[in-house]
């Protein structure tokens, strides 16, 4: 079990939630939410679009406000907590991370498929010289056995990453899963190890203990479950859970449950629950940013939902391939149609 002054959290709903308000997060919003979660003690607070710096697009969603607008009203509240950026190689580039760099923000979590960290040296290697924290960010974490998660984390702890995270992007994971894939990691590791987590199977939480027990000490979570699919760990949960296990984390436990109830809960256009399209990310096994890719498609189609879902997850579609969610239900509504 990891020592008690060991646990760090970021909070992930000025990035991770911007999926569930369809990265429409106004300046008022952040810089109300950044200024109290400094204000809790939380150690780093994550903003960026959903899809990580640059993801505004026709493709990923088009913001409202341009992100490094976000990311500057974030950092001007905040004294304490340090801003978090995405990046997602492909997605967001040098230049975006230079310049999210140059507003203050302090720490790069740079994102590749679980088999595809290669692609994160330079933007890590960047974020180092930037002076920046830095996090290589291992997506889709259960589409891969530990032996691969290993040899991927590796790499980047190689390129100078300080953190490696487990993410489960699909909340599909189970807690003796979870364990086995950090349990690897810190054998094998020197750096710090982080969990991510959805709650599309209802197992955030358990996942992230599990994750804590097997040697985790980085852990994400969204305040009022604010986050893709069903969202991820609920902080404030969290923060008193690990407290009641006698875990510190430093965050004031009162001032993120006021957060919740009276800054937070007012932005979510509807409250965070697992219904039948969340539950199929999970089951499926798709990255929980689909979701309203996947509804919007099966209106415009007249095709279930839930078809889309499976089928992506029978084709093993990851991020960064939002157009094959267009393909799938033009093949299941073509397939439908009376001959």
């Amino acid at each position: 079990m990891s020592n008690q002054s060991d646990i760090k959290l970021t909070e992930v709903a000025l990035r991770d939630g911007s999926h569930a308000v369809s990265h429409q997060y106004t300046v008022g919003q952040v810089t109300s939410v950044a200024k109290a979660l400094n204000e809790a003690h939380v150690p780093y607070i994550e903003v960026s679009h959903g899809d990580g710096l640059g993801g505004s697009s026709l493709q990923y969603g088009q913001s409202l406000t341009d992100e490094l607008k976000l990311i500057e009203a974030a950092v001007s509240v905040t004294d304490f907590s340090k801003i978090a950026v995405l990046l997602l190689p492909g997605i967001g580039t040098i230049e975006d991370l230079k310049k999210a760099a140059g507003l203050g923000a302090k720490m790069a979590r740079v994102a590749t498929h679980v088999t595809e960290a290669d692609v994160s040296k330079q933007h890590i290697e960047t974020a180092k010289d930037l002076g920046m924290e830095t996090v290589g960010f291992l997506m889709m974490s259960h589409m891969a056995p530990a032996s691969k998660l290993v040899e991927q984390a590796k790499l980047m702890e190689n390129y100078g990453a300080d953190t490696v995270y487990v993410v489960d992007s699909a909340g599909a994971l189970l807690p003796h899963e979870v364990k086995e894939r950090i349990a690897a990691l810190r054998q094998e590791l020197t750096v710090n190890i982080g969990f991510h987590a959805h709650n599309n199977l209802s197992l955030a939480m358990g996942n992230t203990l599990a994750a804590i027990e097997a040697g985790a000490t980085r852990i994400d979570g969204s305040i009022r479950c604010l986050g893709a699919g069903a969202g991820n760990t609920q902080t404030e949960v969290l923060v008193a859970v690990l407290e009641r296990m006698g875990l510190k984390t430093g965050v004031d436990l009162y001032k993120m449950m006021d957060i919740a109830e009276d800054i937070v809960a007012p932005i979510l256009p509807k409250p965070q629950e697992i219904n039948r399209d969340s539950l199929t990310l999970g089951y499926a096994g798709v990255y929980s940013s689909f979701l309203l890719h996947a509804n919007r498609a099966a209106k415009r189609f007249n095709v279930d939902s839930r078809d889309i879902l499976v089928e992506l997850g029978r084709r093993e579609i990851i991020g960064g391939q939002e157009d094959m969610i267009i393909d799938v239900a033009a093949e299941l509504a073509k397939a439908k149609a009376p001959v």
